[in-house]
Parts: C-alpha cells; structure tokens; sequence
C-alpha cells in the first residue's frame, strides 16, 4: 500500500482567523459537555454502597441508579438529534445543560431512592440533548475537515479525562459526602451556560415535526434497552424481557416503515447511502461493545475474582486512561499525515491485541498484566474513535450533522447495553468466571477484527458538505 500524498494545509482566510477565538470557546464548551455526560455514568459507581445505606431501597434500586440514566440517554438520542437540528445546536445544548443542571440538583437533594432514581432517569435525558448538539457545535465550528480532525481529538479527550478521573474522585467525595457526587456537577454547568452566550448562532431547521416517527423510536430503544439491561441481570427467559424484546421488535418495524414512507422523516434513511456511515455505525456498535464489555469484565474480574479493593481496581485502569488521553489528541495528525483508515484499522487492531492477551493471560491472575494489556485497548480506541466521528459527520450536509450524530451515538449506546447483558449472562457462574471472561473477550476481538477489516474501505472526509 503506498503512502499517501502529503499536502500542506491550505491558507487560512482571514475570517477563519477572525473566528478561531470562537471555535476554540465552542471546542472547550462541547468538551466540558462530553466529560459531564461521561463523568456521570462512572463516578456514581463508587457511591452505591453509601447511597444504599442512607436510602436504602436494595440492589434492584441501586442498579437503577445507573440503569436509569443509561437507558433514558440511549432512549433519547434520536429525539434529541432532531431537535438539534431543528432548534440549532446552540440553543439544543443550552438546553440540555440547564435540565442536567436541574436534574443534578435534584439528585444530591433527593430523600428517597425513588427521587433519586427518577431524577436519574431526568438526568440521562438531559445527556442526550447535551451529545449530539455538542457534535453538531464543532461540526460547525470547525467546517475544514483537516481542523475538524484535530477539534474531534481535543473533544473525545472530555470524555478520556472523566473515565480517568472519574471513579477516584467518586471515591473522594463519596468519604466527604455521597451527594457531592451530584453536586459537582453544578459550577460545570454554571460555568458553560455562560461562556455558551459567546458561541455563535446555530443554523435551524424548522420542518415539521416526525411526531409518529419520534413515537415509534422511543418505544423501540426503551424497551430494547430495558430488555437488555433487565435480561442481563435476571436472564432473558423471563416473561418481562422477552416481551419488552417483542415490543422492541415490533416498534423498530413501525419506525422503519415511518420514515421509509413519511415526508418529513427523523431519521432519513438516505444517510444510510453512505459507505462511510454504514462502516462508522458498525465500527462504533463494535467499540462500545470490546470498550465497555472490557470495562464491565474486568472490573468484575479484579474485585470479585482476585479481590482487589475499588481503589486498587480504579489504579489498575489509570494507565489505560492515560493513554487514551494521548491517544485522542495524537489522532487527528495521524489522520492528517496518513488518512483516515490508518488511525482507524491500526486503533481496532490495538484493541484485538490488548483483548487476545488478556485472553491468554487471564488464568494467570495478574492485576499487572491486566494493566498492560488494558493500555492497547485504551489506547486504540482514542486513536480510532475521534476520525470515525468524523466520517459520520462529513458524511451529512451540515443542517444533519445532529440527526446522524445522534444516530451514530444510539448504535454505541445499543453495542455497550448488549455487551453487558451477553458479557453479564457468560461470567454469572462465579466458578467458571475466567471461562466466561475469555469467551467475552473472544466475541469482543472478533466483532473488532471484523470492523477493522471493514475500515479499510474508509476514505478520509473531503471538503465540508454545506
């Protein structure tokens, strides 16, 4: 394969100067917008046990605590896309962070499991206006793919930095007080909604709204989650699950044929015309899938299986963390110096490698190993994810570039939610824990590898679609 052509950045016109200022306040609100929407699925992990002892409720109310605004948030995202679009980004995100605002108060006032739980279940919907309008910001912030590249980095970083950090501060405020896990979340949001009166205006899109199509999709991602989430914890046989599995089933078709045939659809089927969408959708089910499944195993693995403290397991991830810092901001050179497909295959290719060692090593027990090999996982998928956003969104005019983040995010949400049920029902039996592991590890590998080859028919994203 021979290497490609190296060119030198076209000049930059001077009203493009003029707004860099701009685009970089954009960049940092979106990012700080990202590390909320990702701190707030970690840090709460560490907090259970304390929340348990002063609500109570027991473990089904305290596994909605996390499930709640999991679900809400991968329930969402086509809705929220849409309004994106139709409202403009600017005003979609202003949204979003004064209902997380809201709903974190609420949270870290709550009396009652229940409160707690519903505010939750607030609190993810709010990250799902908050995601797709923060993409579509930078998308039009930055309309120079090349600038793009290196803005998507510098934004996925947000969220590297939250899944570093995110369960030792936990921990810290959870010994001060577990409601401070809620409440640091209020001088972020303070802090955005006033720098986010300085970003520009979002272009809008008023078509008439898909009330049909909306219906149909919330019903199918709600009960597709719930089933998922529900049959990973008390198995898929039972009554509820293969009902809300049914349901999921039946709505999925109805949203299909709605916007197959309606005139104004939420979700145009056309941005599925493209290679380069169909390929970042398959690769970014796959990476939640080998991300979050790792996560979830191995975090089970170290505490449970070879009885490492919270602490000492959160350690054992920190260098993974690290790298993925780096990794996200060292992407967007790599796309630029060799192409999109590079970063992309060669941070897949990483990921199959850390997953295959793991594999091969786990009946060895070694928390240091695992460390190790958690760094090519890490890694990989900082180096990868930041360009296959980019294709999703040059891959759509501007005025889509909400609708198909929002798509692009619900397949992630979809691929990490499959990945605990499968990956939960495998490692149950405490007496087979390692075998369970490794055939998770297999099916993540292989879901990679086969996305990495895929990836090699990626092109890198031209010039910005208006």
């Amino acid at each position: 394969m021979t290497r490609p052509e190296t060119t030198l950045p076209a000049p930059v016109p001077p009203s493009s100067m003029a707004d860099a200022p701009r685009a970089r306040l954009t960049l940092m609100i979106a990012s700080l917008g990202f590390f909320l929407i990702t701190l707030d699925i970690l840090i709460v992990n560490v907090a259970l046990t304390s929340i348990g002892k002063e609500l109570g409720g027991g473990t089904a109310s305290l596994q909605w605590v996390i499930d709640g605004y999991t679900l809400m948030f991968a329930s969402l995202l086509l809705f929220a896309g849409n309004l994106s679009d139709r409202i403009g980004a600017k005003r979609a995100l202003g949204w979003g962070i004064a209902l997380f605002l809201v709903a974190s108060v609420a949270c870290a006032l709550a009396p009652t499991s229940g409160i707690l739980i519903a505010a939750r279940f607030l609190q993810g919907g709010a990250a799902s206006i908050m995601l797709p309008a923060s993409m579509a910001l930078i998308r039009q912030a930055f309309p120079d793919p090349r600038r793009r590249a290196h803005a998507l980095g510098i934004w996925a970083v947000g969220g590297a930095v939250a899944g570093a950090v995110g369960p030792l501060v936990g921990g810290l405020l959870t010994t001060l007080d577990w409601r401070l896990v809620f409440g640091i979340n209020l001088p972020v949001c303070i802090a955005m909604l006033v720098l986010l009166a300085s970003v520009a205006t979002s272009p809008r899109r008023p078509t008439p709204f898909d009330w049909a199509g909306q219906a149909a999709a919330i019903v199918a991602l709600t009960t597709l989650m719930y089933g998922l989430i529900t049959g990973g914890t008390e198995g898929f046989g039972t009554v509820p699950v293969i009902g809300s599995l049914v349901l999921a089933a039946v709505s999925l078709t109805a949203f299909l044929l709605i916007q197959a045939r309606g005139r104004h659809p939420m979700m145009p089927l056309e941005l599925f015309r493209s290679t380069g969408m169909r390929i970042s959708l398959s690769v970014g089910f796959a990476f939640m899938v080998g991300h979050f499944g790792t996560v979830f195993v191995v975090s089970l693995f170290l505490q449970q299986h070879l009885g490492l403290t919270p602490l000492q397991a959160g350690f054992t991830f920190l260098p993974s963390a690290a790298f993925s810092i780096v990794g996200n901001i060292v992407s967007g050179t790599l796309s630029n110096r060799f192409g999109t497909r590079v970063p992309v295959v060669v941070g897949l290719t990483s990921m199959v490698v850390g997953l295959t060692a793991m594999l091969l090593t786990a009946p060895l027990g070694s928390p240091l190993l695992v460390g190790a090999f958690l760094i090519f996982t890490g890694s990989g998928g900082s180096i990868a994810m930041p360009q296959v956003t980019a294709v999703v969104l040059a891959s759509v005019p501007s005025e889509k570039a909400g609708t198909a983040s929002a798509v692009f995010n619900t397949f992630r949400q979809v691929g990490g939610a499959v990945a605990i049920a499968v990956f939960g029902a495998l490692i149950a039996d405490r007496s087979n824990f390692v075998h369970g592991m490794q055939a998770s590890f297999i099916i993540a590998a292989s879901l990679l590898l086969l996305t990495a080859f895929a990836s090699l028919f990626l092109h890198s994203p031209g010039a910005a679609k208006s």
